[in-house]
């Protein structure tokens, strides 16, 4: 059921702003981000679960959308550095909205497994 007062035909803003960061990756980079430039190896170690071949992907994406900027140093072995760009730390309180409301989230599923917990015994 359509809103009347909230009209997302494609293209709306909020599409739009989705389409950018979608995904299980693209949000929890520009996250990591925020604290400034970081090194491949160690966006890997940051996110565990994610493979090579997806954070290269992940990023190229970024990196196209203008989110992130790819600074490459001509140094032997080259090292390049992914940092976010102006419009990426546009980004910052949208990226801070959804971190406080998983945090918030968590903490309610939490208290609420705790709370059926007895009722499990």
């Amino acid at each position: 059921m359509k809103r009347s007062n909230f009209d997302c035909a494609p293209g709306c803003p909020v599409e739009l702003t989705l389409g950018l960061i979608d995904g299980k990756w693209k949000g929890v980079i520009l996250y990591h981000l925020q604290d400034g430039p970081l090194r491949f190896g160690e966006l890997r170690r940051r996110l565990p679960g994610i493979t090579q071949r997806m954070l290269t992907k992940q990023l190229r994406a970024l990196e196209q959308d203008a989110l992130i900027s790819r600074a490459v140093f001509a140094e032997v072995p080259p090292r390049v550095e992914y940092a976010l760009s102006p419009s990426g730390h546009s980004l910052r309180p949208v990226i801070d909205a959804l971190k406080a409301w998983g945090e918030r989230h968590q903490g309610a599923s939490q208290r609420a497994a705790v709370a059926a917990e007895p009722a499990l015994s």
